[in-house]
């Protein structure tokens, strides 16, 4: 089992009854704002994609998938990790312009993640992508569309706050915007986790961007697939959590490939192979808009806003029998 944090004379705050009320209106109030901030419509999306088909997400690539094969119907489907590129081949097939976009409710089986404090085999997301210009794909245009969605939860905050007098935490719509280089500079000594608890620790809100290729020290803040963000237009949005004395980390997104970007990235992942497959063709050959996307945790999101302990608290899912009785000794009730 994971080592887990018990945050001493934890109190839930909540009912578990309450706690499913809030988090209702956390995912209500959250999703229109963010629609309206980036101007998205919801679709549904799927839960399966066949393999080979180059639209699961590989992650870091060292994670398995799960897999099945069907009764009536022919090869292997995979479970998704994540919509990364399937939602950019929506955008393309359901004819979005410049400026629009989409977004959905993410469900995803991970078997291969550690399963702790903030971390589940199963993971919701709300997925989002949105055709951009050519000219947009700067950092700048990157930040802005962080400062939007860092509105949106720093609003539902506060709303949830008003509803429910218990929950005192408050969190600023100021984002505090570093490179991971810069990062790595500003705490030389530290690992890239402990350099996230300390920008976090110091600045609240913050949006750590250019993650996936190499530091100029040679080292990686952290890995990335190749063929969907940007590396050098990418980023994680981390909150500080007092409750876990943490970074959490709540969203991971970016300006998406292009040809150029993709051609380079996958020639350094050493993943040419992909670039047989009819998503990577189509990035390549400049038929997918350009765009911008990533995902937001809605487990996560609903841990943060409701100061709750464990991911547990606000999702089922499966957990270690030891895991379960670890955190009820510490009354941390996991659903």
């Amino acid at each position: 089992m994971a080592e887990l944090i018990f945050p001493q004379g934890y109190d839930a705050k909540m009912s578990q009854r309450d706690t499913q009320r809030a988090i209702k209106l956390i995912k209500d109030t959250f999703q229109v704002a963010l629609a309206e901030a980036l101007n998205l419509d919801r679709v549904t999306a799927p839960i399966v994609v066949m393999e080979g088909s180059g639209l699961n997400d590989d992650l870091s690539g060292v994670e398995r998938k799960v897999h099945f094969t069907m009764k009536e119907a022919e090869g292997t489907a995979e479970v998704v990790q994540s919509l990364a590129k399937w939602k950019r081949m929506a955008l393309y097939r359901y004819g979005y312009g410049e400026g629009e976009g989409i977004y959905t409710d993410m469900n995803a089986l991970r078997r291969d993640d550690k399963i702790d404090n903030t971390h589940s085999v199963f993971v919701d997301q709300w997925d989002w992508e949105k055709v951009i210009a050519r000219e947009d794909r700067t950092l700048a245009y990157l930040e802005e569309t962080v400062r939007k969605i860092v509105k949106a939860i720093a609003d539902t905050k506060a709303l949830l706050n008003s509803r429910y007098p218990l929950l005192t935490r408050e969190l600023s719509p100021e984002v505090v915007f570093i490179t991971a280089d810069e990062l790595y500079r500003r705490y030389p000594d530290k690992t890239a986790k402990e350099r996230e608890d300390a920008i976090a620790r110091e600045c609240g809100t913050v949006f750590i961007m250019q993650i996936g290729g190499p530091m100029q020290n040679g080292e990686k803040h952290d890995d990335r697939a190749p063929d969907y963000d940007d590396w050098s237009l990418n980023g994680d949005l981390l909150f500080w959590d007092d409750v876990l004395g943490h970074a959490l980390e709540i969203s991971s997104m970016g300006i998406r490939v292009d040809a150029e970007a993709m051609d380079k990235q996958l020639s350094a992942a050493g993943e040419d192979k992909r670039r047989a497959y009819p998503f990577h063709r189509m990035i390549l050959d400049g038929t997918l808009p350009l765009s911008i996307g990533g995902g937001i945790g809605q487990s996560r999101l609903c841990m943060l806003l409701l100061e709750k302990a464990h991911v547990g608290e606000v999702q089922c899912s499966v957990w270690p029998k030891e895991m379960i009785e670890a955190c009820r000794a510490h009354n941390i009730h996991l659903l």
